[in-house]
């Protein structure tokens, strides 16, 4: 009877790599990203006076329009120092291949 793959071996195959620790690091460098854009998205509303609860749907935009390229910037900057850019690069090209293809021209 097979064991059935864990967490981190599941991941290993999903992202065509060879290391646990690379797995580790790369999930690090993603809920460093996430905090990273969460701060930053909170000062520039306090920056320009705007909070969630007044003008709700200006915040809302302003986060999408923010967080996005902030996002992926900083993904590539933590890749970077962590040493996995190849990675995070080779994840935005998919990224924005499949954003291109969601509001290309339909067939």
């Amino acid at each position: 009877m097979t064991e059935p793959m864990n967490f981190i071996q599941k991941l290993k195959k999903r992202w065509g790599i060879r290391s646990g620790l690379q797995v580790i690091i790369i999930l690090i460098v993603f809920s460093c990203t996430g905090f990273s854009v969460l701060y930053v998205e909170e000062l520039i509303l306090k920056l320009i006076n705007l909070n969630h609860s007044n003008n709700w749907w200006v915040a809302i935009l302003i986060f999408i329009l923010i967080t996005l390229p902030l996002y992926n910037a900083l993904l590539l900057i933590y890749g970077f120092i962590f040493g996995q850019f190849k990675f995070f690069w080779n994840f935005e090209k998919r990224f924005f291949g499949r954003m291109i293809s969601l509001f290309g021209k339909k067939s």
